[in-house]
């Protein structure tokens, strides 16, 4: 019996590779703050091998003719585009949105930069064919994928030339079998469970320090390399918290102790400008930020509902003040749904062939993302409000010895109290416990800074042609 593509994913992990969690080095595969989560990725790296599931996530490679994940498929028309879109939602649906970075993002970056290698020779005539040999090999092998962009967050106010030079990832010594790399990145998101970390700066790196300017390959067992995991937001009790017991993904930051890269993951070096255009490159920022907005339309879905279902049980939802709320989570799902639709139905060929997604509407949901979701959030805390804190310290109060008095006096509008108590334990992992804090504060800041996100579509913005009729009219033009 062959073994399934997400047992086969799992042992991979088996690799030695240096992972710490409260000061000890830790085998992801068998520690409990990880099992969960893993048992999530397997099930949804197993629907590749489900007859029922693998056309909705998959297509068959055209070297092996196994089922790959729609991330990998370079989009050359409508269908291609809407094939990884189904495949983006199915496994959304799956983990309720919960789960942002299942590899699908970075599978898609890499896709991106795959599709348009050719541009690349004029920095490196060995680009596209390392990316090339890599590309096939993570979408036949079933890699999972992370991209590592931002360097450690220590002064913020300082310059480039300011900034304590031993925390940038850098290159220490090249010899005959690679590149040398010394340095820390953050943040890893998944960090533990990923194969390969895809390493570039996000920022744009001054000539003066070219040997910043690296895009890079890296094994998580690579010698040197230290995996510093955040605290661990996992819950033993799938009653209690429902999403930190699957769903934490985790976030860790990246040391390379001297970590040795072959020539053949050292995909571009010493090349601020060429480091710079793969950071801004339209393909894959397109297909990769295409992958997060349908997941927030799932996650704002999965939000909603909760919300819709305690007003009901509390029977609090024909009132205006809160159909007003409610009415809100639905504006927030259905503008980011239209945003997602346009950015579909806009799409259009590259100079390469590839057929890409509107990046203006992508970037507009995105950007309403980082707003969208905390108020989605805070929504919900009103409506259940002081609800939250009458549930019990674990759902065994409700079977125990105060049952009766459980069942008489934790009972919702419309539901038994058994229901009602799981119902507000679900929201509390959401809005109340260290998984969901995590959460609003990733929603709000992982595509950066908002407000330069936000300033940076108002200069980027053709702003000639929304100003041409106002000018008309100053100019007596009527």
């Amino acid at each position: 019996m062959s073994i399934s593509r997400g047992q086969q994913y799992i042992d991979s992990l088996k690799d030695d590779r240096n992972v710490w969690l409260d000061t000890e080095k830790i085998d992801v595969t068998s520690h409990s703050a990880f099992n969960g989560t893993l048992l999530t990725i397997k099930k949804l790296f197993d629907m590749l091998d489900d007859s029922s599931s693998r056309e909705q996530v998959g297509f068959k490679s055209p070297t092996t003719g196994e089922y790959v994940h729609n991330a990998f498929m370079v989009p050359r028309n409508c269908e291609d585009l809407m094939a990884r879109s189904k495949a983006f939602a199915f496994w959304a649906e799956s983990t309720n949105g919960v789960m942002s970075r299942l590899s699908d993002y970075a599978r898609s970056r890499l896709t991106g930069w795959y599709a348009t290698r050719e541009y690349y020779r004029k920095y490196d005539n060995q680009f596209a064919e390392k990316i090339e040999q890599y590309f096939v090999e993570a979408r036949d092998r079933n890699l999972f994928l992370t991209a590592v962009q931002r360097e450690p967050q220590i002064n913020r106010s300082a310059s480039w030339g300011e900034q304590n030079e031993d925390a940038v990832l850098r290159i220490v010594r090249k010899c005959s079998e690679g590149v040398v790399v010394r340095g820390a990145k953050m943040i890893a998101t998944a960090g533990p469970y990923t194969n390969d970390f895809i390493v570039y700066p996000v920022q744009k790196i001054p000539s003066s320090a070219q040997e910043c300017a690296t895009m890079l390959i890296v094994p998580a067992n690579s010698k040197g390399l230290h995996i510093l995991c955040r605290e661990a937001f996992f819950s033993t009790s799938s009653e209690d918290h429902p999403l930190s017991f699957q769903y934490d993904e985790m976030d860790a930051v990246l040391f390379f102790d001297d970590v040795l890269v072959p020539w053949e993951r050292v995909l571009l070096y010493d090349n601020p400008e060429a480091l710079w255009e793969i950071r801004l490159n339209e393909a894959s920022n397109s297909l990769a930020y295409h992958q997060t907005i349908v997941r927030l339309v799932v996650k704002l879905e999965f939000v909603a509902g909760i919300a819709f279902r305690i007003a009901e049980a509390i029977g609090v939802e024909k009132y205006l003040n809160v159909q007003e709320q409610l009415g809100e989570l639905v504006s927030q799902i259905e503008s980011i749904r239209a945003l997602v639709l346009a950015s579909e139905r806009e799409a259009s060929l590259d100079s390469y062939g590839n057929f890409l997604p509107n990046f203006r509407y992508i970037e507009t949901a995105r950007n309403l993302g980082t707003r969208y979701y905390p108020r989605a959030i805070e929504i919900l805390k009103q409506i259940g409000a002081g609800g939250y804190f009458q549930m019990p310290s674990s759902m065994g109060d409700m079977r125990g010895p105060l049952s009766a008095l459980t069942e008489k006096y934790l009972q919702g509008t419309n539901m038994e109290a058994m229901e009602r108590v799981k119902l507000f334990k679900l929201a509390w992992d959401l809005v109340g416990s260290p998984l969901g804090s995590r959460h609003e504060l990733y929603e709000r800041y992982y595509a950066g800074d908002p407000v330069r996100l936000f300033a940076n579509q108002y200069i980027n913005y053709d702003k000639t042609r929304v100003m041409h009729k106002v000018n008309k009219l100053i100019e007596g033009n009527y």
